[in-house]
């Protein structure tokens, strides 16, 4: 039985056009590409709201032993002492809610978010699905690599936000001493806290992207010896600008992480630009230039090869067999 989201699929009726079996290549029409991406899309899609349904419900029900997602979310703000928080059920940890259904919508935001992070392995095999049949073997293989390290590297910012946002909130609300105590709406902390998840997971992606150009050969680990003063300088910058608390923790931390990821990237880059400097040597290459013409032999070769079947003169000097009385 063909269930709804197969009708979108184009290559339903025909495997043997897109199979990489019968089509190593990956050759497809304009069309086909289309269509495939809406189904690769619809796809992904449907698994993330599948995953939202799981996170909405998460939210206020414990799962596998684990933690309301609610508990988890609010964590960081719970965690400021009871006497800076609005506390005002016996000193129970809440949230104001000031717009009707604010709370729904903060549920099926949070839900979201969960579900395409639950299930980021289906959606980036979608995206993969369709990128792949352009890409030669070694180009596979290296962008394998750089999706599964880009996963990982996304959830150490988003880990490492989640334990400085506890810190920077403390440092934020302290300047008030007693005389203030911190009343946050719902919508307000839950944008705050999923922006910084996102924006230390995205910053961390930096050092990868400089591995990767890198390795395309746009940047040389030359350079960015004689660059790392102006880079750390920017990494800086680009951290006290970024981070939507604009305290110095969250700063310091950020900053801190990626000039350390930065270092890492730099060793590899030199890993990296060794390996083809060996390459070339052994390719007799050492040296030579990307804009450099190579060494071409322009001297004419020798014309003095007679036709087959004729005879460079004849007896009674006329022409050669075969060739033109004019000349």
């Amino acid at each position: 039985m063909e269930t709804p989201l197969r009708r979108f699929n184009p290559f339903r009726g025909d495997r043997r056009r897109w199979g990489r079996r019968h089509n190593p290549d990956g050759t497809m029409t304009l069309i086909d590409h289309l269509y495939e991406l809406r189904y690769r899309l619809g796809v992904a899609l449907l698994w993330i709201m599948l995953g939202a349904v799981f996170g909405f419900w998460w939210f206020a029900n414990t799962a596998f032993g684990a933690p309301t997602l609610g508990d988890v979310i609010t964590g960081p703000y719970c965690g400021l002492p009871e006497s800076m928080r609005f506390s005002p059920n016996d000193g129970e940890c809440q949230l104001l809610q000031t717009k009707p259904f604010e709370v729904f919508m903060i549920r099926l935001k949070v839900g979201v978010a969960v579900g395409a992070v639950l299930f980021s392995p289906v959606w980036l095999y979608q995206l993969w699905s369709f990128i792949t049949p352009g890409l030669h073997t070694n180009e596979r293989r290296f962008a394998g690599t750089f999706v599964a390290f880009a996963s990982v590297l996304f959830v150490a910012g988003a880990v490492l936000a989640y334990f400085v946002v506890p810190e920077g909130l403390q440092f934020m609300v302290g300047f008030g001493g007693e005389a203030f105590f911190t009343a946050l709406t719902g919508g307000e902390y839950i944008n705050f806290v999923l922006l910084m998840l996102i924006i230390f997971g995205v910053s961390f992606e930096l050092p990868l992207i400089l591995v990767m150009l890198n390795r395309a050969g746009v940047v040389s680990y030359a350079k960015l010896v004689n660059w790392w003063r102006g880079i750390l300088f920017g990494l800086f910058v680009f951290a006290a600008v970024a981070t939507p608390g604009q305290d110095p923790i969250s700063m310091l931390a950020l900053a801190a992480a990626l000039a350390v990821l930065f270092s890492v990237a730099m060793l590899i880059c030199r890993a990296q630009d060794r390996r083809r400097a060996r390459k070339l040597g052994e390719q007799g290459l050492t040296g030579a230039g990307l804009d450099e013409a190579s060494d071409l032999d322009t001297d004419p070769s020798s014309l003095d090869v007679q036709p087959t079947g004729t005879s460079s003169s004849s007896g009674n000097g006329s022409a050669p067999k075969g060739t033109d009385d004019v000349t």
